[in-house]
């Protein structure tokens, strides 16, 4: 009687792990079936299709600022703060009204630059803004 008592006493001092697996496994589908409706904000670009034909010569016509990958910002050959860029798109503007703002841009560079150069030319009466990419 006593070697029945022991076995009975083994069993009962087990936990059975079934159930808090479950529900491990149930929370990991729920956060793996969350996490894939989260959506990245972004801006959207229209890009225009690509062609051989060089582009007619922009730095005449256009004011055109570069941005390079670390961020600084020229015009015309010179470099420039951002805060700048509204006088200076009233020049040339008043000296070319036909002219149009042209944001050439490092891949690498970030998008608040151009968001920035675009602000100030509208606020200088320029609303035509263009963004290209240097290869």
């Amino acid at each position: 009687m006593a070697l029945g008592r022991r076995r009975k006493e083994e069993d009962e001092s087990q936990i059975d792990m079934t159930p808090m697996l479950d529900v491990v496994f149930i929370m990991l589908i729920f956060f793996i079936v969350t996490a894939s409706f989260v959506n990245e904000s972004g801006l959207d670009v229209n890009r225009p299709p690509t062609s051989e034909e060089p582009p007619p010569d922009t730095e005449n016509t256009n004011i055109v600022f570069r941005v390079s990958e670390s961020n600084e910002l020229t015009l015309a050959g010179r470099r420039i703060d951002v805060r700048a860029v509204r006088a200076n798109v009233e020049r040339m503007h008043a000296e070319n009204p036909e002219a149009k703002v042209v944001v050439s841009a490092h891949p690498k560079s970030k998008t608040e630059l151009f968001v920035l150069i675009s602000d100030q030319a509208r606020e200088a009466g320029v609303y035509d803004v263009s963004l290209s990419t240097d290869e």
